[in-house]
Formats: structure tokens, sequence, C-alpha cells
């Protein structure tokens, strides 16, 4: 809301004034949404509104946290699964990065990557990508091969647009000031445009950690593995509702874990670049 009031001097000033939802702390919002939640979830559990083989009670999926938590602690075996994902989680990020990053700037350097290759991106990222998961399947086996082509595979797209739009970030006359000092092209590209895109691909970077994740747990869910993702196909198999939301709430942990990292490193490497919008910083 936005009031307008007259100085003596006759000049009008604007007074933004925040809103009341937007004054509360954020780990009072956080806390109060949390409560909320599981406030909801219970009552709709205890009212038998929903089965509790769909949906389990609150009480019921702590159990099998704490059960979850100490089985990983004690290192039995769904420690085993869980580095098995966190293993096709970190190599699929990492070709990721390499592969979405070599074809943004193909894409965002050449008129060849732009015209011929990113056609043939965008199309292949418009087909389904759990579609793809037998084939990786048949390709590479049943070992964490297949699920790290997968998890790349979803995630290398976000990393290429986001790429080619940061190389095009820098304006026209930063570019002719780098060409009349005799810069050559790899220097304009490494002294200003991947500077100034940097954040532009640190928000793909955020994109490509969701989705990395999924497409581990993907992988891991229709091709088999040691993975948390055969552990939650094997209880949703057995009705174990409580040991599912378990194993996934787990999982947003490593998930978290990994997109924070990156958020970290974009607080480093793109320190000038301070935002306090939702998303901006986290």
């Amino acid at each position: 809301m936005t009031d307008i009031s007259k100085e003596s001097g006759g000049d009008t000033v604007w007074v933004e004034h925040e809103a009341f939802i937007d004054s509360i702390p954020r780990w009072v919002a956080m806390t109060f949404l949390f409560v909320a939640v599981v406030g909801i979830w219970d009552l709709v559990t205890r009212m038998g509104w929903v089965s509790a083989i769909i949906l389990p009670t609150p009480a019921e999926t702590l159990d099998d946290l704490f059960f979850v938590g100490h089985n990983l602690i004690s290192g039995e075996y769904m420690l085993d699964a869980l580095w098995t994902t966190t293993l096709t989680v970190f190599y699929g990020f990492l070709i990721a990065v390499a592969i979405g990053f070599s074809l943004g700037v193909l894409v965002g350097e050449t008129k060849f990557g732009e015209r011929a290759v990113m056609p043939y991106l965008v199309a292949i990222d418009t087909m389904p990508k759990v579609a793809f998961a037998p084939l990786f399947i048949a390709w590479l086996g049943f070992g964490i091969g297949s699920k790290v082509a997968l998890a790349a595979f979803i995630a290398t797209f976000p990393i290429v647009v986001s790429t080619a739009a940061g190389l095009y970030a820098a304006s026209e006359n930063e570019r002719m000031l780098f060409k009349s000092m005799g810069a050559t092209r790899m220097q304009t590209l490494l002294r200003l445009k991947l500077p100034t895109g940097l954040p532009y691909i640190f928000t793909g970077l955020k994109i490509a950690a969701v989705g990395v994740m999924a497409g581990a747990i993907t992988g891991e869910f229709l091709g088999g593995g040691r993975g948390f993702g055969a552990l939650i196909r094997q209880s949703a198999s057995q009705l174990d509702t409580p040991r599912v939301f378990a194993l996934i709430l787990y999982l947003s942990i490593l998930g978290l874990a990994l997109y924070f990292t990156v958020v970290w490193m974009q607080r480093h490497f793109v320190f000038w670049n301070k935002s306090d919008r939702p998303g901006g910083v986290a």
C-alpha cells in the first residue's frame, strides 16, 4: 500500500507501507505454517476422512522417521541405500553441469548453436523424461549408470537455457567497449559475458539441483537397484505408507543439501549480486 503526502515545500513524497503479513519474521511464518499443516494432517487422519493406508498419521510417520534415522546412524542397509542415491545425484549433477554449460556456451556464442542445436534441445526437452528410463536401463543396465544418466538428462536443459541467457546479459555498450579495446572473442567471453551471466547460470544450477533429485529417484524407482528409490518402491508395494513418508522426508534433506550448496556457491562467486526477492538467496 502506498500513501501520498505533501512536504512543506510542496514536493510529493511516496511512502510505501509494508503489509502486515510481510512484516512477520521468517522463522515465525515457517513455524506457523508447519504447525498448521501438521494440525490439518492430524485432524484429517483422526476424523477418518482419509484411510490410514493412504495417509498415515503424523505420529506413525514420526515413528518411522526415528526408525529410519536409527538405521542410518547404526550403519545398516539404509545407510548403504542413501549413499548409493547420494552418489547418483552427485554424478548426475556433475555430468549435467558439464554438458549443460558446454551446450549453453555453444548456443549462446554461435549462430550454429542457436539456429541448429537449440531447436533439437527444445524438442528433446518437451518429451516426457520418464519415458527414457527404460531406454537408459536397456543401454546401461540396472546398475547406477542408468540412474545417473536419467538424472543428468533431466537436469541438463535448465543449465543450457540459463547459460545461453547469461551470455546474452551483457549490454551492447559493454560488448562494443571490449571490441574497441581489441579484446578477442575468448577474452570477451571469459572477462565480460561469463561474469555478467553468472546470476543466470546459478539460477539454472538451482533448478537443476531440484531436477537431478527427481531423475535419480525416478530411475531407482523404475530400474531397481539399492537406492532410496528402490526402498520407497518396496515400502509402497507393502502399503507401508509411514515408511514411504519417512524415506521421502530424508530424501528432501538430501535435496536441500545440494540446493543450498549451490546457493552458497552463488553467494561466494556472485557476491556483488544481492537480492531480497523470494528465491534470490534461497
